[in-house]
């Protein structure tokens, strides 16, 4: 068994696929709409989906926002070269909420961003991924 994909609903599916792929590098797999429920999907990721883990984007029709509560933490995403990659994304017009350094109480190099619906990602160092705080 395997991870499959994560959901995230999206107030406006192009924004959200244009940061995505634009801002993120991920690349655009496939799209689906269903007009019956009035909801439009599109999977994005770095891999195909056969091979990797990769994010849905659900945007149901007429919904321009979501209340995300206070359960949702973030996505992870591994970095080879964090600081370039935050550098890319600052770049592109994307928002660095926490620039890149060590995690508070650990060494693990981390950053994190912020998407158009207010989704938090973390941005890993490769180097430090999988291995928590770090020592």
């Amino acid at each position: 068994m395997r991870i499959l994909h994560t959901m995230l609903r999206v107030g406006n599916l192009d924004t959200s696929i244009a940061f995505y792929t634009d801002i993120m590098g991920m690349k655009l797999l496939r799209t689906s709409e269903n007009a019956e429920y009035e909801y439009t999907l599109a999977f994005v990721g770095y891999g195909e989906e056969k091979d990797e883990a990769v994010l849905e984007l659900t945007y149901n029709w007429g919904t321009d926002s979501y209340d995300q509560g206070n359960a949702y933490g973030h996505i992870a995403i591994e970095a080879e070269d964090i600081y370039g990659m935050c550098e890319q994304i600052r770049a592109a017009g994307g928002k660095i909420i926490r620039e890149p350094g060590p995690v508070k109480g650990g060494t693990t190099v981390i950053a994190f961003v912020e998407d158009p619906d207010g989704y938090k990602i973390e941005l890993i160092a490769k180097d430090d991924a999988g291995k928590g705080l770090g020592e």
